[in-house]
């Protein structure tokens, strides 16, 4: 198991873009996903590919979304 702090993407709005947020912790884990955490939100687990443990160079950057691509793991 491996701990991390990371950034994750948010989809945004349809007024605002999605964009990188910082000021999580994430857990690396046998389970699919990774667990994320944060006193500002509920702890879940997301696919990792919303998950970046370096700081984006774009914080407005897209990701490579998957086509029907799932956003939380429940």
């Amino acid at each position: 198991m491996k701990t991390s702090k990371c950034w994750v993407w948010f989809k945004g709005s349809l007024n605002k873009g999605g964009y990188w947020k910082e000021g999580f912790t994430c857990t690396f884990d046998e389970s699919p996903g990774v667990l994320i955490e944060s006193p500002a939100y509920v702890t879940c687990r997301v696919p990792s590919w919303r998950v970046l443990t370096r700081e984006p160079e774009n914080l407005y950057k897209s990701p490579q979304i998957p086509e029907k691509a799932i956003w939380k793991i429940i």
